[in-house]
């Protein structure tokens, strides 16, 4: 599938449906196609176990293979930065941008630099940093985050990203696909000739070599990492395969999970800064060795990113990326917000899960996702976080006599569906659920035999 095609039938997707309530038909489609694609492979279920023993043994020699990968690096004039949180990430890139007078900066995909919040903290230091791959533009100019990993403005429509770039870029409103496109192309163009930095994250290291591996559809990686002078790849520090040859592997597992392509459009190979320029990486750790160190839950570590598992998920259908309240939703930012920044901080997280196995039943690397979740809720209680709240308590004790007794249960979701008849004439929204009625249909309970 050509670039253009491949852009055309994506920005189809992008602006599909109404909003927040699109998200369910928009990821069940995702789902269906992208295991379609996979499952047209007879070695799936075989790549699927060399995929997971790979990273397994990636995370078992971590050490060894970071350092040999940084000392690759270096041996061919890359600058290597090793930051422990986000405030040394963020503190190291300023450094660097502030070593080159630079005032702008142009940026693809990058899920690390979401987590350290870097647009933020250069933006009050007075850097501009423009956002290239599409979706993430239209996230950048509504002053909000993504919603998913892969499609970041999943949660918008056609028409409200027209009058967002009526508003924002003084554009001709449009709902059309290719106008939109064409629109965000135009406005970002002159951004990758002017810009002094290019940032960009990083799918793939290869430890052998010290190959910095980027995938992307649009072209604009391409660009915001060879028209600046100076190019910062930020990647997590559990992002690394030990050889080239393990690459073809995920490279297609990639592609069929993340996308339901059989590749990516353009792979991007940077081995060495090219003449002139200058290479940065920056390793971030953030909590990912406290993760590796949790012998409970690293196998998270194993994650390539491909966001199928909040495809797959009823419960982020019907949430949205938004209500887990960091940057990884679903399944994956269940266990994964967790680890990197504490059960304390997430305890909500892991009860966000009805534990059917969708995602763990589809991920490409056997994460073991349902029961990682469960593990998490015992540890909140473990940690008195959650499980003794009184509220919960007597919630969780009228619902367990509810489900015991089917005529008590039949009565209990009587007066549910009688609530929710009735929800759109209440003069009060509900409290702590006013951001779920305010966006979104409440569903409808199915009734009882």
């Amino acid at each position: 599938m050509s670039g253009a095609k491949f852009l055309k039938d994506k920005t189809k997707s992008l602006f599909k449906g109404d909003g927040p309530r699109s998200l369910v038909s928009t990821s069940l489609q995702s789902a269906s196609n992208n295991l379609r694609v996979c499952w047209e492979i007879d070695e799936w279920i075989r790549w699927r176990q060399l995929a997971s023993e790979i990273k397994r043994y990636v995370l078992s020699n971590l050490d060894i293979l970071l350092a040999q990968f940084i000392e690759r690096l270096e041996s061919k004039g890359v600058k290597v930065i090793c930051a422990k949180d986000a405030d040394e990430a963020n503190n190291a890139i300023l450094e660097i941008i502030n070593q080159h007078n630079a005032k702008l900066a142009v940026k693809g995909k990058s899920m690390v630099s979401e987590e350290i919040d870097l647009n933020h903290f250069l933006e009050r230091r007075g850097i501009t940093s423009y956002e290239t791959d599409l979706g993430e533009f239209i996230v950048q100019l509504s002053g909000t985050r993504p919603s998913h990993i892969v499609t970041p403005a999943l949660h918008l429509s056609a028409v409200e990203i027209g009058k967002l770039f009526e508003e924002k870029l003084n554009e001709k409103n449009s709902a059309g696909h290719e106008e939109l496109t064409q629109i965000a192309r135009r406005q970002l163009r002159s951004k990758f000739i002017e810009s002094e930095i290019g940032f960009s994250g990083v799918n793939f290291g290869i430890a052998e070599s010290g190959t910095l591996c980027i995938c992307e559809n649009e072209g604009n990686i391409g660009l915001s990492t060879s028209s600046p002078k100076v190019h910062i790849a930020m990647m997590g520090i559990e992002k690394l395969l030990p050889r080239l040859d393990d690459l073809p592997l995920f490279l297609n597992m990639l592609a069929r999970m993340g996308t339901g392509q059989k590749l990516t459009t353009y792979t991007h190979f940077v081995n060495a800064p090219a003449k002139g320029t200058e290479l940065y990486v920056v390793l971030v750790d953030n909590g990912r060795t406290r993760a590796l160190a949790d012998v409970e839950f690293r196998e998270i570590l194993k994650c390539m990113r491909c966001g199928l598992c909040m495809n797959n998920c009823p419960v982020f259908r019907q949430a949205g990326g938004w209500a887990y309240g960091w940057i990884y939703p679903g399944p994956l930012g269940i266990v994964l917000t967790s680890e990197l920044l504490g059960i304390e901080t997430a305890y909500d997280l892991p009860f966000a899960c009805s534990l059917c196995g969708a995602c763990g039943s589809i991920c490409p690397v056997k994460i073991d996702l349902n029961h990682l979740i469960l593990k998490q809720r015992r540890r909140a209680i473990e940690k008195n976080t959650r499980a003794k709240k009184f509220t919960d308590t007597i919630m969780w004790k009228i619902f367990s006599i509810g489900a015991r007794n089917k005529y008590i249960f039949k009565t209990m979701m009587l007066f549910v569906r009688i609530g929710i008849r009735l929800a759109p004439f209440l003069p009060f929204k509900f409290g702590k659920l006013k951001a779920w009625t305010d966006k979104r249909d409440l569903p409808k309970p199915k009734k009882f035999p």
